[in-house]
């Protein structure tokens, strides 16, 4: 009998949906001020986003040796 190959699963962040960070009403407030809809998949999408943003933040501090987030951390182009 054949040995069963192990196949990759997804990536730790897709096997488990973030916690929400967000507070979807006042999301949605502002999409709909900017005369939008909101798709029912648009708040995770955004979730997800804040989520990885909190990650790079949190490994640049570790990198600068310290344990506290700066505003600095978060890499956001505007």
């Amino acid at each position: 009998m054949a040995k069963a190959t192990k196949k990759a699963g997804p990536k730790p962040s897709a096997q488990k949906p973030a916690e929400m960070l967000l507070v979807s009403s006042k999301v949605r407030q502002i999409i709909k001020d900017a005369d939008c809809n909101t798709a029912g998949d648009a708040l995770d999408g955004l979730n997800n986003y804040v989520v990885w943003l909190i990650q790079q933040a949190t490994s640049r501090a570790k990198e600068n040796g310290r344990k506290t987030v700066r505003a600095h951390d978060f890499h956001i182009g505007m």
